[in-house]
């Protein structure tokens, strides 16, 4: 019956009965309540486990945080939501429904874009309408590339999705056995060597249009003219769908606290741990800065593989993490949370005011590591929907400046961050917009993000996806050390709510793989406790 249960299994639960009937509740701790380890902590309490999760913070959630500004919370992390299958199938796997926690609405207007005042283009999740405002932006020809550039997306993202996205970090050679003899050809097709603002050309002769769709590898925190053509598979998701969540990202944080304690998680807040330990061997608990001592069998770290690899966690956790060069870090920014009055520009939602030179832009910040004197400035209009007029009254803004990730080394100067905000109030004049406020904003840096995330240097991404072999480079769930598990953008299938939430599905499946290996064969080591996938 035993071995029937592992071997036969609904590839929705994965591991969940087996474990449940017959394994003592093992003592899992998670560490860091950001999305990936809500996930972890969910899913392994939901399989039976004994799961303590461990959040320095005062509240769940990690980088999707939400700010009081003028007594109004403000949204001051993440604002897209996309790739709902995923926490559609959490949700489904642990015996609910997404929606039956969270209130989504789809967006039929993507985002707004801008140039100057007289130069705008929105883009839709509907492909046609897109094509059709693209060509009476830039006309027929770029309409067509556009076309031809969503189908490219489209077969990215489905080479992709099942040998990368879902299962555990490859290496290359892994991800060619995965695609197989017959995928080959797509994975080659995918164009990982080159570029994505080379790839760009391939579709777009306007200047404006390949900015626009370059801007797609800030969403992994990398440069367009550094990072590979297969992130161009953003398009496709997209597209797929981007929904308004009601409350914000933040409220998908709380509700998936609180379905991981009504499966028997136990949640501690303004727990901050200072060290995983061992027995030389494997792990055996975690110390908090308060010098309390917690046992478990198994850890996941919800944390940024920097931090573990400059040692915050200990000196025996160190080498399961990973050094991170400033020159590798992804990108930091820039944010400003305001209540603000606004006139002239009709923003929507989600609006990008496009600086004068792109390549200028990434250079200051990634080559001389300033911030841009000319900044691309994101803006998030919290209450506006797809369309509509302007709120009667302040409405709340988040707006964004890339920045170098240099939080770890120095912080910027206040003359610094003032000359930042009067650069960006000069991009948005000189596309029509204007902001009045009353109240001063609630600013981050790279040092804050840094405060924040620590040993990042405010990176918010992890390592940049520069370069082909980025992507391999990321850790995957299991690690050196035997019973530690790794979880977060920081970490395999990358950077993002959906990706993040993924890592944590994939870190507790990872976990409860290897306590049926121990049913299996109760004297052996934990399998894949010293791989390094």
């Amino acid at each position: 019956m035993c071995h029937y249960l592992l071997t036969h299994y609904d590839a929705g639960q994965r591991w969940e009965s087996a474990i449940h009937a017959f394994v003592p509740r093992n003592r899992i701790v998670v560490i860091g309540a950001g999305v990936a380890g809500l996930v972890a902590a969910l899913k392994l309490a939901h399989a039976g486990l004994k799961v303590t999760l461990l959040e320095r913070a005062a509240a769940p959630g990690g980088k999707m945080r939400a700010l009081p500004v003028g007594g109004r919370s403000i949204e001051a992390g993440p604002t897209v939501f996309t790739m709902r299958w995923v926490f559609d199938e959490i949700f489904r796997e642990c015996g609910t429904a997404l929606d039956d926690h969270v209130a989504l609405r789809p967006a039929s207007l993507l985002a707004r874009h801008a140039w100057s005042a007289d130069e705008r283009l929105d883009l839709f999740a509907d492909v046609d309408t897109s094509a059709e405002a693209i060509a009476a932006f830039a006309g027929p020809r770029e309409a067509d590339g556009y076309r031809r550039f969503c189908a490219r997306a489209a077969e990215v993202y489905r080479t992709l999705e099942g040998s990368f996205i879902r299962g555990e970090r490859p290496s290359p050679l892994d991800l060619g056995r995965r695609v197989g003899l017959s995928g080959l050809g797509d994975l080659w097709r995918i164009r990982p060597f080159t570029t994505l603002w080379q790839a760009l050309g391939d579709y777009f002769q306007d200047p404006r249009l390949r900015q626009l769709f370059g801007r797609y590898a800030t969403y992994c925190g990398a440069s367009p003219f550094a990072a590979p053509a297969t992130l161009m598979l953003v398009a496709h998701v997209e597209q797929a769908g981007v929904w308004y969540v009601q409350g914000g990202l933040n409220r998908l944080g709380q509700a998936l606290a609180s379905l991981a304690e009504e499966r028997g998680a136990s949640i501690r807040y303004g727990a901050e741990v200072a060290q995983i330990e061992t027995d030389r061997s494997r792990v055996t608990g975690v110390m908090l800065v308060d010098g309390e001592r917690i046992p478990a069998d198994a850890i996941v770290a919800n944390a940024d593989v920097a931090a573990l690899g400059h040692g915050l966690f200990g000196p025996e956790a160190a080498g399961a993490g990973d050094r991170i060069a400033a020159s590798q870090r992804s990108l930091s920014a820039v944010t400003f949370c305001a209540n603000v009055r606004t006139e002239g520009f009709p923003l929507a939602h989600h609006t990008v005011f496009f600086s004068g030179d792109y390549r200028a832009e990434f250079s200051e910040i990634l080559t001389r590591r300033r911030l841009p004197s000319d900044p691309t400035v994101y803006v998030c209009a919290q209450d506006r929907g797809d369309s509509g007029p302007a709120p009667d009254g302040p409405e709340r803004l988040l707006l964004l400046v890339n920045a170098p990730a240099d939080g770890r080394e120095r912080a910027f100067s206040p003359s610094e961050i003032e000359s930042c905000e009067t650069n960006l109030r000069r991009r948005l004049a000189a596309c029509g917009l204007s902001l009045t406020t009353s109240e001063p904003a609630a600013i981050t840096t790279p040092e804050g993000f840094e405060a924040l995330f620590p040993a990042t240097g405010g990176a918010l991404y992890g390592r940049a996806a520069h370069g082909w072999m980025a992507s391999f480079k990321r850790l995957g769930s299991r690690t050196r050390l035997p019973g530690l598990y790794l979880a977060g953008g920081s970490v395999h299938p990358g950077p993002g709510v959906p990706m993040a939430a993924q890592s944590g599905r994939l870190a507790a499946e990872a976990v409860l793989s290897d306590l049926a290996s121990t049913v299996r064969s109760p004297r052996a080591a934990m399998s894949g406790g010293t791989s390094t996938r």
